[in-house]
């Protein structure tokens, strides 16, 4: 079994949860880790952050257009980089492990270890977030009640899913199970792709 396809995940949920807790973490841009699977699970993590603050920002009423235009702006660079991080951290684990040969006994995984990686990583802001809706002090009683009932759903779901992680690539690891690295291919950030970038007209894109 190699070592380097076993992310402990109980370290992996600790790691989310600390860098979150750190509020300005996210923009100070100091990296914990230079190289390996771990600097790109802390990329992941540090752009989903950073896409969380956008995307509050850019339901912001009280603000000039130019504004959210420019949040926008930044949501999309972002997410190429948030997805950019779960493929690299699928080809690390990938060649981790001799090419996998679809057998009765090794299937392939329709989602990947990155993508779930990621979605642990949001799960954490999640947790985060709705933790402090439990500490408000101007809130209702019922809004307390109500976010500590959807808290404890959130972290049942993050132990599920980490769960499943775990269970994935210890398949991985046993040849079990295999997945593909597909590529995102986010066509609206690709100026040859997205028709309103590369200049084909409003009409083409529409269609």
């Amino acid at each position: 079994m190699s070592t380097a396809v076993l992310i402990p995940t109980d370290q992996l949920t600790d790691f989310h949860d600390a860098c979150v807790a750190r509020r300005d973490w996210a923009r100070a841009g100091a990296a914990r880790f230079e190289n390996g699977l771990w600097q790109f699970i802390e990329l992941n993590h540090r752009y989903n952050n950073l896409l969380w603050d956008e995307e509050d920002l850019a339901r912001r009423r009280e603000v000039a257009d130019a504004e959210i235009a420019a949040n926008k702006r930044a949501i999309d660079g972002y997410n190429q980089k948030r997805n950019d991080a779960i493929e690299r951290i699928d080809e690390i684990l990938l060649s981790a492990l001799p090419p996998a040969t679809p057998s009765a006994t090794c299937r392939l995984n329709s989602e990947t270890a990155g993508s779930m990686i990621d979605r642990l990583s949001i799960v954490a802001l999640k947790i985060f977030h709705m933790g402090l809706q439990t500490q408000r002090s101007d809130a209702s009683a019922e809004h307390i009640a109500s976010c500590q009932a959807k808290l404890e759903r959130l972290r049942e779901q993050r132990d599920d899913l980490a769960c499943c992680l775990r269970e994935l690539l210890e398949d991985f690891a046993a040849g079990r199970r295999y997945y593909k690295v597909y590529r995102q291919f986010k066509m609206y950030n690709d100026a040859t792709l997205n028709p309103f970038l590369y200049g084909a007209g409003t009409a083409a894109g529409a269609g």
